[in-house]
């Protein structure tokens, strides 16, 4: 019974914990905590359906026909959308009532859901009377449903944006094998990237809402259509049913960085025993180009948005600028767009419009751009090469690699931790560099590079780690499951594996 420190410990010693069992912590005042950007009015209709009576709230930049959808952006302060994103109205058709949106980092950029007009969210955890970062972007979607304010939130994942609040206050976040969602109706950060995920307080209840958005929707170019769908499906159930079964876990030794803090590195490796006395089997797998994996998604995520972000001028969308230099002919000769977008985007936006549109230009786009695009390829091949089942999106083999170079031990599912430290507070973050906060991700971008399905799951810190906390701080951390390309369902049932060892 050893697999679990052979496994881990190949790449570093650590000394492991006795497991406990996982506590909740107890919320500070929701109103305290700015999760909130607008609450709709209460609804005296009887609903109907598989969500009926069900409060959910909606991350404010994905439209809603009745409240306004600003993406937590100064240019879209006075925005109300004449649709409904997709995923709105299937809630709403199957019974849902949603109560509010709720804040992020303006369109999704930002680890910590501080880069907002609304104001910093605020985690409901504090360190020394300090609050902690809630993680971000889908900040105030985590924060809303830790703090009761909600059933289920839906947010967006880019590059973690779901996963990293939720292993940073203690809830469940579930990000779907990209094109199963709908994305009609969300405000575009990177459209290669982009997730509608869900943030729940159990794996139970990520899964109702996700079977209820689970939809093609013709509407999303990115949607995938039905013949594909019954391709996945197909291909899953040809395979032996899971349920029940052991699971084959898959520990990326590539993810023992020297950065992974020793509290997250004592709960995983106590998680891993614990699920090996359980029956479940270890085995270390290599994903090489983990490494390169951050540094690409810096690339591909920032072109994407400044070629998103460009129709915001004031003149197409976006709130115009009211200042005397918004004119046609302004003294400095600047473009007519310029004061609009100087005034209404905030500083992490306008860093990441520059960064990707010096990436796009001629002279640099082979160097990083196309350079992103083939690391991101390499990923795809690292996960495919590990995984017992095909890709589903692949040739019929269900794999774009060859036999000799496919993994001899393939797994089911890999684990890792969703973040490599506890979450900071939020006076920590201000103090921060942006490619320090970037590194939060480090975990979280290989997945949506690939376009895999992957969860955080909280789990709780050793005793041992507990004491040495603060009495208002976490008492768990993320553990991520990520799954092969359309195994959602078996991504879901390791989740809930780990989720009733601490209940």
């Amino acid at each position: 019974m050893h697999s679990a420190r052979r496994c881990w410990h190949r790449a570093s010693r650590h000394p492991l914990q006795p497991a406990c069992k996982h506590v909740r912590a107890q919320h500070a005042q929701a109103g305290s905590l700015n999760a909130i950007t607008n609450t709709a009015a209460p609804s005296n209709a009887e609903e109907q359906g598989r969500l009926a009576g069900k409060n959910v709230a909606i991350k404010d930049n994905i439209t809603t026909s009745s409240l306004p959808t600003t993406a937590a952006s100064g240019i879209l302060s006075t925005h109300v959308s004449p649709f409904e994103a997709t995923v709105v109205r299937l809630l709403r058709q199957n019974g849902a009532t949603i109560t509010s949106t709720t804040n992020l980092d303006e369109f999704g950029m930002g680890s910590h859901s501080q880069h907002s007009v609304h104001g910093p969210v605020l985690s409901p955890f504090t360190r020394d009377g300090i609050p902690l970062s809630p993680g971000g972007s889908s900040g105030g979607s985590a924060v809303a449903v830790a703090s009761g304010q909600c059933w289920t939130a839906l947010g967006t994942d880019t590059g973690g944006s779901v996963r990293l609040p939720a292993a940073y206050v203690g809830v469940v976040g579930f990000k779907p094998s990209y094109g199963l969602l709908s994305r009609w109706g969300v405000i575009q950060y990177a459209n290669s990237l982009d997730t509608v995920g869900v943030l729940a307080r159990s794996v139970g209840d990520v899964r109702e809402v996700f079977e209820v958005l689970n939809q093609h929707d013709a509407r999303d170019p990115t949607s995938l259509p039905d013949s594909v769908r019954q391709r996945v499906t197909s291909s899953r159930s040809e395979r032996q049913d899971h349920k029940g079964k052991a699971l084959r876990i898959g520990i990326p030794l590539d993810y023992n960085i020297t950065s992974l803090a020793p509290s997250i590195r004592k709960t995983y490796t106590t998680l891993l025993t614990t699920l090996q006395s359980q029956g479940h089997t270890l085995h270390p797998i290599h994903l090489p180009t983990t490494r390169l994996a951050l540094s690409a998604y810096y690339v591909l995520a920032p072109a994407e948005a400044s070629s998103n972000l460009a129709k915001y001028d004031g003149i197409r969308y976006g709130q115009r600028s009211t200042t005397a230099t918004a004119d046609a002919s302004p003294a400095e000769k600047l473009p007519l767009y310029a004061a609009t977008r100087a005034e209404g985007f905030g500083e992490e936006v306008k860093r990441r419009i520059l960064l990707g549109a010096y990436t796009l230009m001629s002279e640099a786009r082979d160097n990083y751009f196309l350079q992103a695009q083939k690391v991101r390829r390499l990923v795809q091949r690292d996960f495919d090469r590990v995984f017992a089942a095909p890709n589903p999106l692949l040739d019929a083999g269900g794999h774009d690699i060859g036999e000799g170079e496919r993994e001899e031990d393939v797994v089911d599912v890999l684990l890792t931790p969703t973040a490599p430290t506890l979450p900071p507070t939020v006076e920590e973050v201000q103090r921060s560099s942006p490619v320090e906060s970037y590194m939060n991700d480090v975990f979280t971008v290989p997945a949506s590079l690939a376009g895999l399905p992957a969860a955080s799951v909280p789990v709780a810190l050793p005793e041992a780690v507990r004491e040495g906390l603060g009495e208002g701080d976490v008492r768990s951390v993320g553990m991520q499951v990520i799954g092969q390309f359309g195994d959602d369902e078996l991504v879901l049932r390791a989740a809930e594996v780990i989720e009733k060892l601490y209940h």
